[in-house]
């Protein structure tokens, strides 16, 4: 970008006089929220005035507070590269910069930014560069898991307080930052990877509950570093081990980031070496980290903090094609990253596919149990039917014969309730397991649907409801012949059609994308490829391709 679209202070810091040392040639780096300026021997971060909601330097003093809090968190672990916060002067003869730990008269000139003092570290270590020319190891990943264990058991602060907020604070960041990347739907993310990662989230917070609550017990929440990517890593003395490197540039600017489990940190690194492809050299670093900190736990929550890691980086990258400043060139590439991080991020998804509660909705003879029956073998889901629970729960066989009459005897309003109540037990059991689940039933009634679309909620699956209906002519038709053959569990009788008729409630309260009509008297009804491409759109991981 040119000069002149720079900030007057980052313009007049882009020659050597504002500084208290010699500088060599300058160079300028721009990230959504900084001004990184390096020169021979010393880096100075300037943070931009952007208020993003996770995320606000809007005023001076703010910008100063994150500086100090950014000096703070680093040198934990890497106590040698922070060397201070420095004021950034107006003067009459333009922009200077105070030295660190100044004596004397108090200097001249207004101060108009703060800035994070930093020595360069060398360039060529960083792992980043090291794995653009494969020069990283297994063993150096082992010595970086070796460095964070013990950050991560007793340098990084924890508590009741800290482990209880962490909890809330990753719920809110991952509405945030779904919110935050919706924006860009159609931009850098397609409608069906916001569909598939929005799902996994519901999946995973219903089915993994039990531990992500012990995860809080037992005090895996901390104040982490929590941005640990290999751009973070510098191999200052590969002959050092652990103690020779410096992990760097944590976040600072909010809590709701930092206080985190400590496997955010454990998977963006592990998320950061697959984006660059090297699942290899992930493993080392994850399969070592686990056996040195003992975290039995931490295999079934890597998957979906990469996920949440990855999806950072999306949205974070898609930030740039908003922003005035950055070049166009810039914004091209940040929009090729931000969908490749969100690729990544359904892979992670993969790992937990959502299951699916289907409901069928319609009256007696309209074929709900034929369409339920093949949706099953497609999707190899549990196939629970009302008329089959009905009578085992008084210990009838199927197929027995019930000639009872509307809402009387074992199809009374009491006997109804029980049902469906038995379907929804069933069916939680298998949902929760992760497998998908078809409820064969009439569903009339706004309640019963009302309460399924509940159960999906609670155990974290997808809903949908499957609107049978056929002519009446069919129907009738049907009917007859299936009391005649008598092989079939339903009791259905024309006079009970005419009553559900008079009594059913259209499905309008089911979300238009989520309720599928078929017409079961059409040509080629039943067929149920229609039903699943609906399906698929719904939850693209539940349907197989």
């Amino acid at each position: 970008m040119p000069a002149s679209d720079l900030p007057p202070v980052i313009q007049g810091l882009l020659s050597a006089a504002p500084y208290p040392h010699r500088t060599g040639r300058i160079q300028l780096i721009q990230t959504h929220i900084s001004y990184v300026l390096l020169t021979r021997d010393y880096v100075y971060k300037i943070k931009k005035p952007v208020d993003f909601g996770f995320l606000d330097y809007s005023t001076l003093g703010k910008r100063r507070y994150y500086c100090q809090r950014e000096l703070k968190l680093n040198r934990r672990l890497c106590s040698d590269t922070y060397i201070g916060v420095v004021p950034i002067r107006k003067t009459r003869d333009g922009y200077r910069i105070d030295a660190v730990g100044q004596d004397g008269p108090r200097p001249k000139g207004r101060i108009v930014e703060y800035a994070v003092l930093m020595r360069r570290l060398p360039e060529e270590r960083m792992m980043h560069r090291l794995l653009e020319r494969n020069a990283v190891t297994k063993p150096m990943l082992r010595d970086v898991a070796e460095k964070l264990v013990p950050f991560h058991q007793a340098g990084a602060a924890t508590s009741a307080r800290i482990a209880a907020y962490g909890d809330w604070a990753i719920r809110y960041n991952v509405r945030e930052n779904v919110r935050q990347w919706t924006p860009f739907i159609g931009r850098t993310i397609t409608a069906e990877q916001d569909r598939i990662l929005r799902n996994y989230i519901e999946a995973f917070y219903a089915r993994r509950a039990d531990v992500m609550q012990r995860r809080v017990d037992e005090r895996r929440i901390r104040e982490c570093h929590s941005d640990l990517r290999s751009d973070a890593v510098c191999f200052v003395d590969p002959q050092a081990g652990p103690d020779g490197i410096c992990i760097f540039d944590c976040v600072e600017f909010n809590r709701r980031i930092t206080h985190v489990d400590v496997a955010r940190d454990v998977s963006f690194l592990m998320m950061d070496l697959e984006y660059r492809g090297r699942p290899d050299l992930a493993a080392a670093f994850t399969d070592h980290y686990i056996e040195k900190a003992a975290d039995a736990d931490l295999p079934d929550v890597l998957p979906y903090y990469a996920h949440y890691n990855a999806c950072v980086r999306g949205k974070v990258e898609s930030f740039l094609l908003d922003a005035p400043t950055v070049p166009e060139s810039q914004k091209r590439a940040a929009a090729k990253r931000a969908r490749r991080y969100f690729e990544l991020a359904c892979r992670y998804a993969e790992s937990l596919p959502p299951a699916m509660l289907i409901i069928t909705c319609g009256l007696a003879g309209t074929g709900k149990s034929n369409i339920a029956r093949k949706l099953g073998r497609q999707l190899d889901a549990a196939v629970l039917t009302s008329d089959v629970v009905r009578k085992e729960m008084v210990g009838m066989d199927a197929r027995e014969r019930v000639l009872d009459e509307y809402r009387g005897g074992l199809y009374s309003a009491e006997m109804t309730e029980r049902t469906y109540q038995a379907l929804f037990d069933g069916a939680r059991e298998q949902l929760m397991a992760g497998r998908s689940v078809i409820l064969d039933a009439s569903f009339t009634r706004r309640e019963h649907r009302r309460a399924a679309a509940r159960l999906a909620r609670e155990t974290g699956a997808q809903y949908a409801c499957v609107e049978v209906s056929a002519a009446e002519g069919a129907v009738r038709e049907r009917l007859a012949g299936r009391l005649k053959r008598g092989r079939d569990a339903s009791d259905a009788r024309w006079d009970i059609y005419v009553q559900q008729k008079r009594r059913f409630q259209r499905p309008s309260e089911v979300p238009r994308e989520r309720l599928i009509s078929v017409d079961t008297s059409q040509r080629g009804a039943w067929s149920v490829a229609p039903i699943l491409d609906a399906l698929r759109r719904v939850s693209p991981l539940s349907v197989p391709g």
